[in-house]
C-alpha cells in the first residue's frame, strides 16, 4: 500500500495512521486542506475488506470535505477519518477516547465529528481526551434535518434547473435509503406534492413510508429502473456505476449519499445522457453548515438560511457547467478550486477531468 502514488491521494497535506494495542483501535486521519482553515471532517467506523480500502476511502472523503466547506462558505478546511472495524461489535468508549488522543495529537488542525458508525455518544468519549470536536452528545444538535433540508432545497433548484419546474408538485422522485436523512428528506417531498418511490433494507422504514407518504416501495436494485424525474441517492455511495448508470430512466440525480460516482467518467457518462447531477459533496452541505453554527449562540432561522444558500451554489454549478461545456461535477471541483486558491495556485489540487 502506497500512500503517495494512490490514485485518491490529490495532493493531501498529511495522512496519519494509528494503532492502539490496548483498545484495538486502528484508524487513519486525512488532511487534505487547511487552507480556509482547520479541517474539519467526519469519524467513519467501517469493517473494511483491508488497509487499502481503509485508505482510499478516508482520502476520497477527506477530498470532498475540502469542497464541500469551500463551497458552503465555511472557514473550514477538509479533513476525514476512520476506524477499521465492526461498530456494533468492535467500538468500545475506551477506543473512542483513544481517538481522541489521536486527534489531539495533530494540535487542532483537524476537527472530528460523528459519521457512518459513530455517535454524539461516541464523540462525547472523544471529547474527554480532546477539545477538537463537533456534535458532542449534550453539547451540539442532531445535524441530520439540515442535511435533509440542503438536499430539499439542491434538488428543487436542479429540478428547477433541468425540467423548468416551479414546484415539486407531481414530480416522481426515487429515494433510495430511508434512514434519518432520507426519511425526512421523503417527508419534505411528499409535502410539497411529490410523488415517491423509495427502498431500503429496513423493511419497518418502507412499511412506514408507504402508509405516511403514499410511496411506493420497490426492491433495493429496481430502484435504478424506476420510472421517475429525480433519482436521491441516500444510501452509501458509488451507487452511479458500471451497472447502474445506463438504467436509470430519471432526468434528475440529486440526494444525500457521499460519493455517489463510483469514478468521476460515471459524472461524464449521467451528462451524455442529458441527467442534470447535483454534486454531492455541494447538495449534501447542510449537516456541516449546521454543526458550524452549533453552540450556545444556535439560531435555527439564520442556520437554515444559510443551508438555503446550497441551491443558488448549485444554479452557479449548472450555469458554468453549460458555459464551458463540462458536466457538473468537474464544474463544481473547480469552483471549490476557486474558493481554496483564490490566487491560482492549485497546491497540488486539481479537478477531475
Amino acid at each position: 500500500m502506497s500512500v503517495f502514488s494512490s490514485k485518491s491521494f490529490d495532493g493531501h497535506e498529511t495522512v496519519a495512521f494509528h494503532s492502539d494495542a490496548k483498545t484495538g483501535l486502528q484508524a487513519i486521519i486525512a488532511l487534505h486542506s487547511t487552507t480556509l482553515g482547520p479541517a474539519l471532517g467526519g469519524c467513519r467506523m467501517w469493517d473494511y475488506v483491508d488497509d487499502e480500502a481503509a485508505l482510499t476511502d478516508v482520502l476520497r472523503l477527506s477530498r470532498g470535505m475540502s469542497f464541500k466547506n469551500a463551497l458552503a462558505g465555511l472557514p473550514w478546511g477538509g479533513g476525514k477519518s476512520v476506524i477499521m472495524g465492526n461498530a456494533k461489535t468492535d467500538k468500545t468508549p475506551a477506543m473512542m477516547r483513544a481517538m481522541g488522543r489521536f486527534v489531539e495529537s495533530l494540535g487542532g488542525r483537524y476537527i472530528v465529528a460523528e459519521d457512518v458508525g459513530t455517535s454524539p455518544e461516541d464523540m462525547l468519549e472523544v471529547s474527554k481526551e480532546t477539545p477538537h470536536v463537533r456534535g458532542v452528545k449534550g453539547v451540539g444538535f442532531d445535524p441530520s434535518p439540515g442535511t435533509a433540508y440542503g438536499v430539499f432545497k439542491g434538488l428543487e433548484a436542479t429540478v428547477r434547473a433541468r425540467l423548468g419546474a416551479t414546484d415539486l408538485q407531481g414530480i416522481r422522485v426515487a429515494v433510495q435509503g430511508l434512514g434519518h436523512v432520507g426519511y425526512d428528506l421523503a417527508r419534505q417531498l411528499h409535502e410539497a406534492g411529490a410523488v415517491l418511490t423509495v427502498t431500503d433494507i429496513d423493511q419497518a422504514a418502507l412499511a412506514k413510508a408507504e402508509s405516511e407518504f403514499n410511496a411506493t416501495v420497490v426492491g433495493l436494485d429496481d430502484i435504478y429502473d424506476a420510472d421517475v424525474d429525480v433519482y436521491a441517492p441516500c444510501a452509501l455511495g458509488a451507487s452511479i456505476n458500471d451497472k447502474t448508470v445506463d438504467r436509470l430512466r430519471a432526468s434528475v440525480v440529486a440526494g444525500a449519499a457521499n460519493n455517489q460516482l463510483a469514478e468521476d467518467r460515471h459524472g461524464d457518462r449521467l451528462a451524455q445522457r442529458g441527467i442534470l447531477y447535483a454534486p454531492d459533496y455541494v447538495i449534501n452541505a447542510g449537516g456541516v453548515i449546521h454543526i458550524y453554527h452549533e453552540g450556545p449562540n444556535f439560531d435555527r432561522e439564520t442556520t437554515f438560511a444559510h443551508i438555503a444558500q446550497i441551491g443558488v451554489t448549485l444554479e452557479e454549478i449548472y450555469q458554468r457547467a453549460k458555459k464551458e461545456g463540462i458536466a457538473t461535477h468537474i464544474a463544481a471541483d473547480r469552483l471549490a478550486l476557486d474558493r481554496l486558491n483564490p490566487a491560482g495556485h492549485s497546491a497540488g489540487l486539481h479537478a477531475a477531468e
